[in-house]
């Protein structure tokens, strides 16, 4: 039972490191002028983590935010081909459901890196990817 709990344990950090990481994206993202639409938006297909306007009242913006405790690979690397293909069907889906076909829709990634000590390290890489089909 002793290693069940470790798992636990380690589960309920991981969560509380990618709750963490996902308001510090927010708190960046409002502060360099962008409006967020939606936190951890669920449909069939998956989650969107942040749904956003940007500065320029215009563009939508999908926000994958990926978070690391700064021992390791940059977490933005995951953002891999599969998960960016999702995300193009979700963003695509979202398009239909909210008749945003003429809206510009943008793929943003925010990489929250948050060690032990110090303040968080956002990197936020606007336009990170094109649609993928």
């Amino acid at each position: 039972m002793a290693w069940m709990q470790k798992v636990l344990r380690s589960l309920r950090l991981d969560q509380s490191l990618g709750a963490r990481g996902e308001r510090a994206a927010a708190r960046h993202l409002k502060q360099a002028g962008y409006r967020i639409l939606a936190r951890n938006m669920r449909t069939k297909l998956g989650e969107i983590d942040l749904l956003a306007l940007a500065p320029d009242g215009k563009t939508i913006v999908i926000v994958e935010v990926k978070s690391a405790s700064g021992d390791g690979v940059p977490p933005e690397v995951h953002v891999n081909n599969h998960k960016r293909r999702k995300l193009t069907a979700l963003a695509s889906e979202l398009a239909r459901r909210k008749k945003w076909t003429d809206r510009a829709i943008r793929f943003d990634v925010v990489a929250v890196v948050l060690p032990p000590r110090g303040a968080a390290v956002i990197r936020h890489h606007v336009g990170a990817f094109e649609s993928v089909v």
